[in-house]
């Protein structure tokens, strides 16, 4: 169909998608080209609900019962926004902007003040329990990325309600660690457009917010921080991947996926062994250094840098390459003699430098823990206070660990 002579005469976005308004909802056309078609798409199921974009829209919160079970079942999501607001609400302190962040289902769980003192719609709207569900409130950023999954822009008059029209949105979707969305972060402006790159800085947020959660997520695995420069591995920029202790590459971010190419599995298929995409046994990476970067280069031929971060069951993050218990201290009292301890450790042939394949997927982080701990001890001519210094953990620890190397054996 050939675009309106009109179209050819519009100079700013608001007569745009006023055009794209009048074709769509008054003349029954599809406005080709003045809106994406993400926003079409959007429209056109709100349209089959039989939503009219005349009638007055209101913000319901959903009950009390279902926003206090959103908030605690999105716990982690949250504490992950809560460790980038302070930096969010910096940002975007001259901006006139707020920022948002729902559940997978649209329910608000988090927000930021209103933005402009002079926002009428963003009060009602950016309430914890209010569901921006398209389903709810029409065609919004944050309703189309829990539609679609993927981030989206939403300015003015693209909005299906016409009293939501004074709002601009951009949302980005922040996914957990088995892969599906967990939440949507969006930063809205009330009046007036934006005056930067919104879908930009939403979605640098949502990569940094989504960092934390998958960190947070992945209880008693390895956690390796890639990228192709040492600079970028504390920033937003780095690529995540979890490898369980089974050897497994059990989730990455999408940075990540994109540096490892198509040997990546995504999430639901056959789980790519860690010795075939990195070229390394668990008990090799196991060994890397938390503290530094170490270069790497990928099956796929590619030079990376990764730093190495075992979660303990409680989530938090081990500096060193073993998990030191709750109860460890840099004070820990040695065995009245080393000798014992060292006698004690398993035969040689159980210690060999390298674990086939088919060993390497059998082993538990415990157990790959207490390996690399008897390897090191034996190394070193059972030396604990080396072996301790090596592994950047208490001499308390590395006894612990021999004595239950010894009882195992009894």
């Amino acid at each position: 169909m050939n675009a309106s002579p009109r179209a050819l005469f519009f100079t700013s976005d608001a007569q745009r998608v006023a055009l794209a308004r009048q074709r769509y909802f008054e003349e029954g056309q599809l406005p080709s080209g003045s809106v994406s078609a993400a926003v079409l798409d959007s429209w056109a199921r709100c349209h089959r609900q039989r939503l009219d974009p005349s009638d007055a829209l209101e913000f319901n919160q959903v009950s009390p019962s279902r926003a206090q079970l959103a908030r605690q079942r999105n716990r982690q999501l949250i504490d992950a926004w809560s460790s980038e607001i302070h930096e969010i609400e910096h940002t975007l302190a001259g901006t006139l902007c707020s920022a948002i962040l729902t559940d997978a289902s649209g329910v608000l769980i988090a927000a930021t003040g209103s933005g402009s003192p002079q926002a009428a719609i963003t009060p009602a709207a950016h309430r914890i329990g209010i569901n921006l569900s398209e389903e709810c409130v029409g065609t919004t950023a944050p309703g189309l990325v829990v539609k679609t999954g993927k981030p989206a822009t939403v300015w003015g008059g693209e909005h299906y309600f016409e009293g939501v029209m004074p709002m601009y949105c951009a949302a980005a979707p922040i996914r957990g660690i088995n892969g599906q969305l967990a939440g949507v972060l969006d930063i809205s402006r009330e009046g007036s457009a934006f005056d930067f790159d919104a879908a930009a800085v939403v979605s640098l947020y949502a990569s940094s917010i989504e960092n934390r959660l998958l960190t947070g997520q992945a209880r008693e695995q390895l956690v390796l921080k890639l990228q192709v420069s040492p600079a970028l591995l504390d920033t937003p920029m780095v690529g995540l991947a979890g490898i369980d202790g089974h050897g497994r590459l059990a989730w990455a971010n999408g940075v990540a996926e994109r540096l490892f190419g198509p040997t990546f599995r995504p999430a639901g298929s056959l789980a790519t062994a860690v010795e075939d995409l990195l070229g390394l046994t668990l008990n090799r990476l196991l060994a890397l250094p938390g503290d530094r970067a170490t270069p790497l280069r990928l099956a796929n031929g590619l030079n990376l840098w990764v730093r190495a971060v075992l979660q303990a069951q409680d989530g938090k993050r081990r500096a060193g390459m073993c998990m030191a218990p709750p109860e460890q201290s840099a004070s820990d009292e040695p065995p009245s003699a080393v000798e014992p301890a060292v006698a004690a450790l398993p035969a040689e042939e159980s210690l060999a430098p390298e674990d086939t394949p088919q060993q390497a997927a059998s082993t538990t982080l415990r157990a790959a823990d207490n390996d690399l701990i008897l390897r090191t001890v034996r190394a070193l001519n059972g030396n604990i206070s080396k072996t301790a210094e090596q592994l950047g953990v208490s001499r308390g620890l590395v006894y612990r660990r021999l004595r239950e190397a010894r009882d195992s054996e009894r």
